[in-house]
């Protein structure tokens, strides 16, 4: 393990140090932008239930904190380096160094209840526990759970397809496959419509076809389209979850299309249309299991997928990723069904706690809730060589102050320290502050972390305190 440390520890160095250079020189080489992608220190973003005061856009979102007081602009300073650096041999931390420095940090306005874990990855030891065991509402860090279950289920090189099959006479049908990020125009890293177009219209003249009809097939997901533990306030933040979608059902300005699978078909349309393809009529169809492929597009891997997911907090993908999971199981690709799909992984993995509840992917759901046992143990688990199969859930988490949902944090003086070395999942809806992830601490131990913070008195304080305890992990010296 130690082995695979310093290769990861090698790596990350030589991200970090192209990350430096491109900031002052605003040039990345391909070579440098490749390894800051295998790193997870660069990710092309999409949605997000960051809190709106900390996104380049003014979009207001239901998560974000209501009676938050406003934060100062961030503060300018290097990144220190390297970021992840070598894991150092020896005992683990004394847990009783490592529960006086949470207890150190005190922020005015906290005031709230909240679950809190620190674990040692090499040894397993239990080294912080505040209500480790009482299941509180995540928020965003659920997508933990749900990205690691799917890995689990499907392997992080599964791929979801996009195809076009053979209907009747000269009818063609647009088949789902759950790809969470297919776009509408070509893009080098994922699938797209335009590129599904291309190969479908070169087929069709191959048989000389010019007019076609189109049908549309999102079958494999099942079940209503929109949570019902979801408030319709939440509509501009997650799209009613389809198997066939493009650019997430997105329109511009926040708003969401009400029937993805429909506005996805009619954008293929438009496609097939631009390469000589006449297209008559468009409507809702099943595709015959026995149909012929005329032609389709693969997805990204899926660690790929989990990776953006885990760096901007994307509801949208999560959501499918969670549905993809109990398709993965051969289970009814339902909200109820997906949970249960959900469960039965985590308890397979050994991550399960009593009073866990699961009601969605995405963490949007006030009804869900997870402790920071699970979370802990799931990151450990994570980090280890024994799964690699979840490394996903460890290089998707952002970099404190670098990039994703903590680009804009850990800007003050405490906060400071944390900056390019913590490593976390945020969390936020009204009422709730979580964050969850692993730090390399300054005698050279690794720790994974979760604190799941509930009903704090002053929303923005909790976000802070978050910040100030993950970054004195990161500056323990506590073995």
């Amino acid at each position: 393990m130690r082995v695979r440390r310093v290769l990861i520890a090698l790596v990350a160095m030589l991200a970090c140090a192209a990350l430096t250079l491109g900031v002052v020189s605003g040039v990345f080489s391909s070579v440098a932008r490749s390894g800051l992608y295998a790193t997870g220190l660069l990710s092309s973003n999409g949605p997000s239930t960051r809190p709106s005061d900390l996104e380049s856009s003014n979009r207001p979102t239901p998560s974000a904190p209501s009676t938050a007081t406003t934060a100062p602009a961030p503060r300018e300073v290097d990144l220190p380096a390297p970021v992840l650096a070598a894991a150092e041999p020896g005992r683990a931390p004394d847990p009783k160094a490592v529960t006086a420095r949470v207890k150190k940090v005190k922020v005015k306005g906290m005031g709230a209840g909240y679950s809190g874990a620190v674990l040692d990855v090499g040894s397993g030891r239990t080294l912080f526990a505040h209500n480790r065991n009482k299941a509180y509402i995540p928020a965003s860090t659920m997508k933990l759970l749900t990205s690691a279950a799917a890995l689990s289920i499907l392997g992080p090189e599964h791929t979801f397809t996009t195809k076009v099959v053979a209907g009747s006479g000269r009818r063609i049908i647009l088949v789902g496959g759950g790809d969470p990020y297919l776009r509408s125009k070509a893009d080098d890293e994922r699938a797209s419509l335009a590129d599904l177009a291309r190969a479908t219209a070169s087929a069709l003249r191959k048989q000389k076809v010019r007019k076609v009809s189109l049908g549309y097939d999102d079958s494999i997901f099942s079940g209503p389209r929109w949570n019902p533990t979801w408030p319709s306030g939440y509509r501009d933040v997650v799209t009613p979850i389809s198997a066939l979608w493009v650019d997430e059902g997105g329109v511009g300005a926040g708003a969401r299309v009400a029937n993805p699978s429909k506005k996805a078909a009619e954008v293929f349309a438009a496609a097939l249309r631009k390469r000589g393809i006449t297209v008559s009529a468009i409507a809702d169809q099943r595709a015959s299991s026995s149909a012929k492929t005329v032609a389709s597009v693969a997805s990204m891997p899926l660690d790929r997928i989990v990776e953006h997911v885990l760096m901007v907090s994307d509801n949208d993908a999560a959501e499918v990723v969670f549905r993809q999971a109990a398709v993965g199981a051969k289970k009814k690709a339902s909200f109820a069904s997906s949970a249960e799909v959900v469960e039965a992984r985590l308890r397979k993995l050994g991550v399960w706690a009593r009073g866990t509840e699961i009601h969605d992917g995405s963490g949007l759901s006030r009804e869900t809730h997870v402790s920071a046992d699970t979370m802990v143990k799931l990151l450990r688990l994570s980090a280890q060589d024994e799964h690699p199969e979840l490394r996903g859930v460890i290089t998707g988490l952002p970099v404190a102050g670098v990039e994703g949902s903590l680009r804009s944090r850990y800007y003050d003086d405490e906060g400071l320290a944390g900056r390019g070395l913590v490593r976390g999942k945020t969390g936020t809806l009204r009422k709730v502050q979580s964050l969850a992830g692993f730090v390399r601490a300054r005698d050279g131990s690794m720790l994974v972390y979760a604190f799941v913070v509930n009903n704090p008195k002053n929303e923005f304080a909790a976000r802070v305190w978050l910040d100030h305890v993950s970054a004195a992990l990161s500056t323990c010296g506590c073995r």
